[in-house]
């Protein structure tokens, strides 16, 4: 028998957008005539009345072209609700549509006793096999298994040694790409125990919250997705409810971080928000510390307010505390909060202005991390510091040439407006150490153009102080899909580019060409000083912030990652750890070392604690 379906590798197409393949004919057995071998075909399915689709095109797959195509993946993608479940259940295809995505390997090892309730009665065991036998990721591929309700997908059978095992990045496109649509849809993920977080971060990312289109807004119905997870190789029992718990968290965390990402800046200015981390406060308990415009100025936090102080809504410093009785630790985590980039009067291009309300995105993923952390029971103190302000032009605007004097008691030369990032974390970084007394203090921020160019699109860029904390920067961003790769830290090569014969340092180098990125860091860094016993970590985001038009939502699962935990399994014995075993300095000035277990579903050690990174004493 003959058919025509659709296949294509997700690597041809923009992941913002569904594209349809060429159509294919797969014969099974080939006959005589068919000079097509060595590929199964799928018997062609069957209509609901149990007669066959008439006409050789696969229905949902050619006919729609790619404007529409878009406008239809755009449309089913967003504001959809994500549901994470221990089993969805079984459900007719054609009731409530299914793709199902792993590594071929993987989905080989998928039992069809499993699988069968969310494909029959309309593909069979015998399709399902033939379906797999079709599949020949290069790096990725899909194929139909019923007309436009059922997929099967493939993720890169390998990665290399800089990409996540979870192959993130890509399982996130095949979800644009080849989620079927429908009001109420489900995905079963095939992967191991150590890729549930990673995975379940990257399914996030395909469902933004944020979306002005007028179709998506007349839309009554509620959409939904269901997760399920089918577990493979070592610790492949069921996934418990804790485990579940955590992943909702933390998806949330994703999507909340990208949805202020992609609002724009006529919608989400400081006064707006203000209001998200008014309204996280008021559902963990927490009321946020806020210091506005002349307030800024008057405490000493010039940065900020040099920065935002043209803007029609004022800058702010607003700070999020959680502090448990029997905290042992203090932690900052410091973001960049510009709602808007101009560049101020060091004015942007028409061709670089566009996309800048995403230089609001480390404070968005502070914010969005900072919810899941202490929703899943924190037991250290951790500060939350936005740094918000609106980089615009007007007769109150920051000047090249002038001095402002930062909370650290320094004094900075503005010599490019366009710097503003770093004016407004110092100010946070140094507010951190002077009165929260953090011992670690991690800032993030979407700091330099130049990281892009760095590291690339995927990875972001770490600069730190510690050697170790570099190493578990890079090792959580592989277990948890928020790819990180090291800057040279080098102060004494490198902070004499802000040399100012009238300051303490100019805001910009004096050569572009001697590593941007790492000396943006410094700047940072310099605030705090050089020789603070402390640990500092710098992430820049600026490239992986988003893709394409969409914010990703990077940096909730790095923090969680780094910080957290996703969760344990009840029954791991005491001592053994399902992440990967490091270690760290523990304390303010790395006196003692202790084993610990940087990753993600960790189990507790013989002392109480998790085998969590509590380098930084984070027990829950």
């Amino acid at each position: 028998m003959a058919l025509v379906v659709s296949s294509s590798s997700d690597d041809d197409h923009d992941h913002d957008e569904q594209q349809q393949g060429p159509s294919l004919v797969l014969c099974f057995p080939p006959p005589p005539s068919c000079s097509r071998e060595g590929r199964a075909c799928l018997p062609r399915p069957e209509s609901r009345e149990g007669g066959r689709e008439e006409g050789g095109a696969w229905p949902g797959r050619s006919s729609a072209s790619p404007a529409s195509s878009s406008s239809s993946a755009a449309g089913k993608m967003a504001n959809v609700g994500l549901s994470f479940e221990g089993s969805a259940g079984a459900s007719d295809p054609q009731s409530r549509p299914v793709l199902i995505l792993g590594r071929l390997p993987n989905l080989q090892r998928l039992p069809w006793t499993h699988l069968r309730g969310k494909l029959q009665p309309r593909v069979s065991e015998e399709v399902w096999q033939a379906a797999l036998s079709t599949l020949n990721p290069n790096p990725t591929d899909s194929c139909p298994l019923y007309l436009n309700y059922a997929t099967v997908a493939a993720l890169p059978s390998r990665v290399t040694r800089h990409n996540s095992p979870s192959a993130a990045q890509f399982l996130t496109r095949l979800i644009r790409n080849c989620l079927p649509g429908g009001a109420n849809r489900c995905i079963l993920m095939v992967c191991e125990r150590s890729e549930v977080f990673a995975s379940a971060c990257a399914i996030a990312r395909a469902f933004p919250l944020f979306t002005r289109r007028s179709s998506v807004s007349r839309r009554i119905e509620k959409r939904t997705v269901i997760v399920e997870f089918f577990l493979v190789g070592q610790n492949n029992g069921p996934v418990e409810l804790e485990m579940l718990k955590c992943l909702e968290s933390a998806t949330e965390g994703v999507r909340l971080a990208a949805r202020i990402v992609d609002t724009p800046c006529n919608e989400m200015n400081t006064d707006s928000f203000l209001e998200e981390i008014k309204k996280v406060g008021k559902d963990l308990g927490i009321v946020p510390t806020i210091f506005r415009n002349a307030e800024l100025k008057e405490k000493g936090f010039g940065g900020i307010y040099g920065v935002g102080k043209a803007a029609v809504h004022p800058p702010a410093l607003a700070v999020l505390s959680h502090t448990p009785e029997g905290a042992t630790q203090t932690i900052a985590w410091v973001g960049k909060g510009i709602v808007y980039d101009t560049g101020g009067l060091s004015i942007k291009g028409k061709t670089t202005m566009p996309g800048m309300k995403r230089d609001c995105g480390g404070a968005a993923a502070v914010l969005g991390a900072f919810k899941a952390t202490i929703k899943q029971g924190f037991k250290d103190n951790l500060h939350a510091v936005f740094c918000l302000a609106e980089n615009s032009v007007g007769p109150n605007a920051t000047r090249p040439d002038d001095i402002h004097v930062l909370y650290s008691g320094k004094t900075v030369e503005v010599n490019n407006t366009d710097a503003e990032g770093r004016l407004v974390l110092a100010d946070g970084v140094a507010y951190a150490r002077k009165d929260l007394g953090a011992d670690i203090i991690l800032d993030m921020a979407t700091l330099t153009g130049a990281q892009g160019i760095a590291t690339g699109k995927y990875h972001a860029a770490v600069l730190t102080n510690n050697e170790e904390w570099e190493r578990a920067c890079v090792k959580a961003g592989r277990n948890c899909g928020d790819l990180v790769h090291p800057l040279v830290y080098c102060p004494e090569l490198h902070f004499t580019e802000f040399t100012s014969a009238v300051a303490d340092m100019k805001n910009s180098v004096a050569d572009r060409d001697n590593s941007p990125s790492s000396c943006a860091g410094l700047f940072i860094a310099s605030h705090i000083g050089f020789d603070w016993p402390g640990i500092w970590v710098h992430i820049d985001i600026a490239a992986p912030v988003h893709a394409g038009e969409r914010a990703t939502g990077y940096g909730v699962a790095l923090l969680l990652s780094l910080f957290g935990r996703a969760f344990r399994r009840p029954s791991a014995e005491p001592g053994v750890s399902l992440g990967l075993q490091w270690r760290f300095p523990r304390g303010r000035h790395g006196e003692r070392l202790q084993e610990t277990a940087l990753g993600l579903g960790l189990a507790p050690f013989g002392d109480g604690t998790l085998g969590l990174p509590h380098f930084a004493l984070m027990s829950f």
